[in-house]
């Protein structure tokens, strides 16, 4: 049976300490809670900058023949609104909550290397910092966020930014390669008494097999960037077809990681919609071991399907076949785990809480953009539409529409441990809505111009071509999702004065975390809790009905 931390009937305010000894606090500390935040304030600030980018294009585009910005400003500006969505926002705020979560989830004290943890977070952030100092060179690089060769050779890129932003993703990747290894070590070593890896939480589990998909994808692409940094600066000829380079190696080596990339930023929400869904309808998990075999699969699967990108550049009959065969097949387990979340709901009790809503959220918008991207698996079809905004559409569907949805839900959902506070419900349902009708208008209609022939990427385009009306459906959808984020920072950060005293479980949840107090001391657990079952916490409360007798 599960053992929670007594719970003390009085808490002793500690005195007020001056903002120098808080930063210095913060700055130096090594506590897995206190990085798990700031990771997600970082990708919070940087989420606001990227999306602050992404309106400048829109509005560029509202217009045939449109001169709000200029052309290399709008190159800059959607090199810089990829990178800092994929490396400062995506992986970061995923990152954040496994940083806070596993070792509460598991019952352990901290993360197994508490110094290497504090040292991939700043390395993080520095890597983002050196990205955007590209700007102090008189201006951002301009050669998309996966810099395709020869845009990166200096005839096309001729001033430091370029260096800037490889040697800044370098750094970036040490940091997130270091949170890898700790995650592994960490939830193979440090779990507690009688959690077997067959009874971790599905978050945990996720998170496990998503720091293994980061420890092979992204060294190549960080080999690929020094690479990229040897050719621009010490004369080598890896990327430039001139000299006997070549331009399909770095597509290659990109997109070994760029694909893992969009698994390794969907497989942690997995694992928050596996968290959020059974206790809201109060159902146990669906098909656990199921579900647990389907994200490994989709690990392993997910590292043989990079070149699907690259159906145009003519790889052979054989390759395309090999690798139509591997897109489709990641879709057998993928779909197991979306019928799983379905059986889980079906005759349950569900609750339509904020952390619910973006469940469901996240499961129509990830089932429009799974389908899209099952046609563009198929060579024939990606033929017609590759590098077209029908491409833009369906990506964004799937990682801002998948990852940002199921991040919110998470941040609904376990906010209170966090913060001892809940959410203002009234303005989370206003910033769902809010969120999800523009977010239907921007990335649906992206699908329809790419399909009437938008190429992505374009600067401008005339008004004979039929696309006009469909850009501007895109861009006043980007639009109405701004009040959207202004409504969670409101929220975020009204609450966390005034919201409603949380409790320790205010969901009347089953795993660890809510065992102890919110927020957690900075030890989590008084006493190592003992765990029989995968819910601990209804063991405790049900001691006459245990799950551990079932399982």
């Amino acid at each position: 049976m599960a053992i929670a931390e007594p719970r003390s009937e009085t808490r002793v305010e500690p005195a007020r300490r001056s903002w120098t000894a808080v930063l210095h606090d913060w700055v130096t500390t090594v506590d897995h809670k206190k990085i798990g935040i700031m990771y997600v304030l970082m990708a919070i600030v940087f989420l606001v900058i990227g999306g602050i980018e992404a309106i400048l294009m829109r509005l560029q585009l509202f217009y045939p023949r449109n001169t709000v910005i200029d052309p290399d400003l709008f190159n800059q500006l959607f090199t810089m609104h990829g990178t800092t969505m994929v490396f400062m926002v995506g992986m970061p705020i995923l990152i954040g909550m496994g940083n806070y979560l596993v070792p509460l989830m598991i019952g352990a004290r901290d993360m197994a290397f508490p110094r290497m943890n504090a040292m991939g977070f700043w390395a993080t952030l520095f890597g983002g910092l050196l990205v955007y100092s590209s700007f102090l060179t008189g201006g951002a690089p301009a050669i998309g966020w996966y810099a395709l060769s020869p845009l990166t050779a200096h005839v096309f890129a001729r001033s430091a930014a370029t260096d800037l932003w490889a040697l800044g993703l370098v750094v970036n990747g040490v940091g997130t390669i270091s949170g890898g290894v700790n995650f592994v070590a960490t939830i193979l070593g440090m779990r507690a008494p009688g959690m077997e890896l067959r009874k971790v939480p599905f978050f945990v589990w996720t998170i496990l097999w998503t720091a293994i998909e980061i420890l092979f994808a992204i060294p190549p692409l960080t080999a690929a960037l020094i690479m990229l940094l040897l050719d621009r600066n010490l004369g080598s000829h890896f990327f430039d077809p001139q000299t006997r380079g070549s331009a399909i190696l770095w597509q290659h080596m990109f997109w070994f990681f760029g694909h893992p990339e969009v698994y390794i930023l969907i497989l942690p929400v997995f694992g928050i919609i596996s968290e959020i869904i059974p206790v809201f309808s109060r159902k146990v998990l669906f098909g656990y071991e199921f579900m647990a075999a389907a994200t490994a699969a989709i690990t392993f699967i997910s590292l043989g399907v990079w070149a699907h990108h690259m159906f145009t550049v003519g790889l052979g009959r054989f390759e395309n076949l090999f690798f139509i065969a591997s897109s489709l097949l990641v879709s057998v387990p993928t779909g197991i785990k979306f019928f799983n979340w379905l059986a889980t709901m079906y005759g349950g009790r569900i609750r339509f809480a904020s952390p619910m809503l973006y469940a469901f959220g996240f499961l129509s918008m990830f089932l429009i953009g799974g389908l899209t991207g099952i046609m563009l698996a198929a060579a024939p079809f990606d033929f017609q539409l590759n590098d077209s905004y029908f491409v833009v559409g369906h990506f964004h569907w799937v990682l801002i529409g998948g990852t940002l949805f199921g991040t919110l839900g998470g941040i609904h959902y376990w906010y209170p441990k966090v913060t001892g506070r809940m959410l203002s419900e009234r303005i989370a349902k206003w910033q769902f809505w809010i969120l999800y009708i523009g977010f239907f208008m921007t990335f649906g209609a992206m699908h329809i111009s790419g399909v009437l022939g938008m190429p992505r990427r374009i600067y401008t385009y005339d008004a004979d071509r039929g696309w006009t009306i469909w850009n501007q459906l895109t861009t006043i959808g980007g639009l109405i999702q701004v009040p959207s984020f202004l409504l969670l920072i409101v929220n975020l950060t009204w609450s966390y004065w005034f919201g409603e005293p949380a409790g320790d479980d205010p969901w009347n949840a089953w795993t660890l975390e809510w065992s102890t107090t919110s927020p957690p001391p900075a030890y989590n657990f008084e006493q190592v809790p003992v765990v029989r079952s995968r819910r601990p916490l209804w063991d405790l409360k049900h001691p006459d009905d245990p799950d551990w007798k079932y399982e």
